[in-house]
């Protein structure tokens, strides 16, 4: 199985500035390697950096030190090295995120802010509307509010647009923090589908779950954040 994603040697501390410029040390010489329609589960304490390195995953942060080569577009790329606009190319076409938090214009409908990425990735209007309509029905957003801004949902339903938003592309990478957070039962279930459905396409997902439920339900493996031993290996294809 390919690996799509593979963080090496990647290093990450915060200097609060503000403060004398203390150092923090978030986590040291990280190597994980995901494989197309894998899970992997960051785990560890709160505060030991799982976030963090969700996010430097994504590029929204920096790490001082290491590569995360992706698998895009059928090269391999650093995402550490590569210009700011390629991040965003890679981002639209390769890597999904969903957050805990959806940000987006204040007055554009639910239906449209999930139907965006999919016309950004050159699918139809008219396709993209259907598809989004069918997530947002999958995850319980009642019609009444499709044409309405998420900005007025609740907590619960504004998680539920942005996990539509999320997996509308069927990005090879899949970046997940806490997507059933602020979920019931029902849609905790719709997620767990959702996830595995984008498994078992191929794609490489890493996760934040604090439920143990649906850590058990999804997760192929545990990497442990926090622990200076820990490495998670993977011993064919590795990416170069």
């Amino acid at each position: 199985m390919t690996i799509r994603l593979h963080a090496r040697e990647l290093a990450k501390t915060f200097t609060l500035h503000a403060q004398g410029g203390i150092v923090l040390p978030v986590f040291d010489n990280i190597e994980l390697a995901v494989k197309s329609g894998e899970c992997v589960c960051l785990h560890g304490p709160s505060g030991a950096g799982k976030s963090t390195l969700l996010r430097s995953l994504y590029a929204n942060y920096k790490p001082d030190a290491g590569k995360i080569l992706i698998q895009h577009m059928g090269d391999t790329v650093d995402l550490l090295a590569v210009d700011p606009w390629e991040v965003v190319e890679i981002r639209r076409r390769t890597i999904g995120y969903v957050s805990q938090f959806l940000r987006v214009i204040p007055r554009v409908g639910a239906l449209d802010v999930v139907a965006e990425p999919a016309i950004a990735n050159g699918m139809r209007h008219d396709q993209a509307i259907v598809l989004a309509k069918t997530l947002l029905t999958r995850l319980r957003i009642p019609e009444r509010l499709w044409s309405l801004a998420p900005a007025t949902f609740s907590g619960g339903e504004q998680q539920r647009v942005n996990i539509a938003r999320g997996f509308i592309v069927d990005y090879p990478v899949l970046l997940l923090d806490e997507p059933t957070a602020s979920l019931d039962a029902a849609n905790r279930t719709t997620v767990v589908d959702l996830i595995n459905e984008a498994k078992s396409r191929g794609a490489a997902i890493v996760g934040i779950f604090h439920d143990a439920e649906v850590r058990e339900a999804v997760a192929d493996r545990l990497f442990e954040i926090g622990a200076q031993s820990t490495v998670a290996t993977a011993s064919a294809e590795l990416v170069t």
